[in-house]
């Protein structure tokens, strides 16, 4: 299959992981009641990661390959894709009418071996391509970190299997699981794509840029545990490794700003804006991390849902989606063409509204403040996600492809 078919196939996951948001919204603002809203969100959430995300990473870093003279790359790459929307499509069904059962959990181990495989093989064919300066470390990083977080999605399905009633161990292997797949695997092959794009793999401070954020990585887990009491030490190397983190980001905005005008040339102008707002939703998120390594903050953050739905979605869809859709017209997979674009404006709308309702919610919730008509707000949201990712699918229906 062409790479063409295999990102035609991104969006309609990414247009189903919409449908099931919209599902989500409606069964809260009103009644749904053969529908069980626990088993909907397993389905959305994993299928979100492994359909959309992870499915659209594999295929660029496959395309990355093939570019770099590999010629027979999806040749041999064809079989891990097919397996991994295997896993997805059957947990995308057999979480929303199990949940956490036999089939749900063994199509869950079928994604992690599976990216287990691609690991092995991608990073023999990424040594066989020499002088790419950073962009290789940034992608075996990523393969690691993926690899790492799959420890606390087996920790998960043992807890969920075996009906293990521990908050601790169930919330601290979800986190965990999380951590690494947002900071590690999705942030890390993002960082890979862009300096190739860019052109910048050879910049100057980029080597120190890829360490300081590898190093803060594992440690910065335990920001997202804080509300467990954990020893004085380890809550200092959690400080330090936030400090480490934002040093290494504010390095590379300076990156960016000193190679302005490198970024021109080498990136379209549709895709500068959707790359740009990337890059703030990523520096609100970091924001908000330094803001957790206050023990009170952090308890508050982690005590609210809303707070944490915001959060969460802030950096799938702001930062990691936005990214993606970027990078997809940087390289020109699909055409800019009117229809493409005023779907993506949609959908770039329908985040921005999402997260803005999202945080007034959080602050309601904090503040035990009633906000009329919060659910059905949020429903819209979904909806005009919806519409913005509907729209583009039909737009590369009708052939907008480069």
């Amino acid at each position: 299959m062409t790479s063409y078919r295999w990102l035609q196939l991104s969006f309609i996951n990414l247009l189903l992981v919409a449908t099931l948001g919209i599902l989500l919204r409606y069964k809260i603002a009103f009644s749904l009641p053969f529908i069980e809203q626990k088993h909907i969100l397993h389905s959305h959430s994993h299928f979100a990661f492994t359909g959309w995300v992870t499915h659209t990473l594999l295929l660029l870093m496959v395309l990355y390959l093939q570019k770099k003279d590999q010629a027979d790359a999806f040749k041999k790459y064809n079989p891990l894709l097919l397996l991994n929307l295997l896993s997805g499509y059957g947990m995308l069904v057999s979480f929303i009418i199990q949940g956490y059962a036999f089939f749900s959990i063994s199509f869950s181990i079928l994604s992690i071996f599976t990216s287990f495989i691609f690991a092995y093989f991608y990073w023999r064919d990424l040594n066989k391509i020499p002088n790419e300066g950073i962009t290789h470390h940034w992608f075996k990083a990523a393969l690691i970190f993926n690899i790492i977080s799959s420890f606390g999605a087996f920790s998960l399905a043992a807890v969920m299997a075996f009906k293990l009633v521990n908050q601790t161990i169930y919330l601290s292997s979800v986190y965990y699981f999380l951590h690494f797949q947002y900071n590690g695997w999705f942030f890390f092959a993002c960082m890979g794509l862009f300096f190739y794009i860019s052109r910048l793999q050879v910049a100057k401070n980029s080597t120190l840029i890829f360490w300081l954020m590898a190093i803060s990585c594992v440690p910065a887990y335990f920001l997202s545990v804080l509300w467990i009491a954990i020893h004085p030490l380890l809550y200092g190397m959690v400080v330090l490794a936030s400090l480490i983190q934002t040093a290494g980001w504010i390095l590379f905005i300076r990156l960016l700003y000193t190679n302005r005008t490198i970024l021109q040339s080498n990136l379209s102008k549709n895709s500068k804006w959707l790359l740009a707002l990337s890059v703030i939703a990523c520096s609100i998120k970091l924001t908000l991390q330094q803001l957790s390594v206050i023990p009170f903050l952090s308890t508050l953050a982690f005590g609210f849902r809303p707070i944490i739905i915001g959060y969460l979605h802030l950096v799938l869809l702001g930062v990691i989606t936005l990214f993606l859709l970027g990078f997809i017209l940087a390289e020109q997979m699909i055409k800019a063409d009117k229809n493409t674009l005023t779907g993506i404006a949609i959908f770039v709308a329908g985040i921005f509204i999402n997260e803005l309702l999202l945080m007034i919610q959080g602050v309601g919730a904090i503040t035990s403040t009633l906000i009329p008509y919060i659910n059905e707000s949020l429903l819209v949201a979904a909806c005009i996600l919806f519409t913005g990712m509907l729209t583009i699918n039909l737009s590369l229906k009708k052939g907008s492809y480069a």
